[in-house]
C-alpha cells in the first residue's frame, strides 16, 4: 500500500481521540507513514493529554509534500474552546464542516486511498436529516440521492434504500429507478472488490409485504426492480419479510438490503454488535468511517473499542 489515508478525527465531543490513539498503537509501520489526520493540532494534544496518553503528533502542511515519517501527523483546522471535551456546538459546525471539505478536496487526488472519518453527532447537520454520506455525496454531485451505504463485516453487509429519512418519508421516497441504481452500484463495487457476484436478499416495505396488495409498495415498486435487476445477470431473491429473515434465513446471503435504515441496522446491530463498518458507494473516492456514535456518555473512561476503526484501516488498505 503506497497510497494516503485520510483520516478526519470527527466530532471533538466524543471518543475519537481515544479510539484514534488505540488504533495508531495498533496499526503497522506503513499504515502510519501514509495516514494523515485532520483535527485541529492543539485540541488533539489536549484530549491526549487528559486521557494521560504519551504521543506527540506533528504538524504536516501539504501531505503530498511531507516526508516519510511514523510519527502521528496532523493537518490542522482552526477551532476556537475552551474545554477540550465540551466544543461549543456552533464551533464544532465550523470546524467538522471545514474538515470534511479538505478531506473531500485531497481525496479527490489519486494519491489518495480515501477517507476515514470518526463519529460525527448529527445535531452539526441541523435540521436537513443528514450525515456524512449524504453530505459527501452532495460534494461528489452524486445526482437522486443513490450514493449507497453499506454497513458490514466479513459475514454480512446491509444497505438500506433511504437513509437518514424520517418513516414518514420513507414510502414517497421509494421508486425502481433508485432501487435499481442502488443494488446495481453495490453489485458492481462488490464483484469488484471481492471478485464474487454476491448473493443479495430485498426486503419488502410493509409487515407481510403487505400481503402483497395490489396498490402495495412490494407490487407497484419492489418486485418490479427485482425483475429489472434479474434481467441484468445480479442475483437477488425476495422481497422477504423483514420480521423474520434475520432469525436464520440471513446466513444464505452476503448482503441485505432494506427499504430504510433501522430495517436492516438495528437487526445487524443487535447481531453482530460494532463488529463492522460503515461504507458509502458511489462517491469519486472510498469513504469508510467506525460503526458506532460519538459515545459521550464514555468520554474520559478510557474503555472505547477501537476495533471498528481498525477494521476501517485494513479496509482502505487493501
Amino acid at each position: 500500500m503506497t497510497k494516503k489515508i485520510i483520516l478526519f478525527s470527527g466530532d471533538p465531543n466524543s471518543i475519537n481521540s481515544e479510539i484514534i490513539y488505540k488504533t495508531w498503537k495498533k496499526i503497522s509501520s506503513k499504515q502510519k507513514e501514509n495516514t494523515f489526520i485532520i483535527s485541529n493540532f492543539n485540541l488533539l494534544k489536549d484530549q491526549f493529554k487528559k486521557l494521560n496518553y504519551k504521543i506527540n503528533p506533528i504538524l504536516i502542511e501539504n501531505i503530498f509534500k511531507s516526508k516519510n515519517s511514523k510519527k502521528m501527523k496532523i493537518i490542522n483546522i482552526d477551532l476556537k474552546y475552551k474545554n477540550s471535551f465540551k466544543v461549543p456546538v456552533n464551533s464544532s459546525s465550523k470546524y467538522i464542516f471545514k474538515s470534511l471539505n479538505l478531506a473531500h478536496n485531497l481525496a479527490l487526488n489519486k494519491k489518495v486511498a480515501g477517507i476515514i472519518n470518526c463519529p460525527i453527532n448529527k445535531i452539526i447537520f441541523g435540521s436537513n436529516k443528514i450525515g456524512v454520506t449524504e453530505f459527501l455525496a452532495s460534494k461528489c454531485s452524486v445526482r437522486n440521492n443513490t450514493e449507497v451505504m453499506v454497513i458490514g463485516n466479513e459475514k454480512l453487509m446491509v444497505s438500506p434504500v433511504t437513509t437518514h429519512l424520517d418513516l414518514k418519508s420513507v414510502s414517497k421516497k421509494l421508486n425502481k429507478k433508485l432501487i435499481v441504481s442502488k443494488i446495481s452500484t453495490l453489485n458492481n463495487w462488490y464483484v469488484k472488490f471481492f471478485k464474487k457476484k454476491p448473493k443479495i436478499a430485498i426486503l419488502g416495505l410493509n409487515p407481510h409485504n403487505a400481503e402483497y396488495r395490489n396498490n402495495s409498495e412490494e407490487k407497484l415498486i419492489i418486485i418490479p426492480a427485482i425483475k429489472k435487476l434479474r434481467k441484468q445477470g445480479i442475483s437477488l431473491k425476495g422481497p422477504f419479510a423483514a420480521d423474520t429473515i434475520f432469525i436464520n434465513e440471513y446466513k444464505k446471503f452476503n448482503v441485505i438490503i432494506g427499504m430504510y435504515h433501522d430495517q436492516v441496522l438495528t437487526p445487524f446491530k443487535t447481531l453482530f454488535k460494532f463488529n463492522a463498518i460503515n461504507i458509502t458507494l458511489g462517491l469519486k473516492y472510498t469513504r469508510v468511517s467506525p460503526d458506532h456514535g460519538v459515545a459521550i456518555n464514555k468520554i474520559l473512561k478510557k474503555k472505547s473499542n477501537p476495533s471498528s476503526l481498525l477494521k476501517c484501516f485494513k479496509f482502505i488498505s487493501k
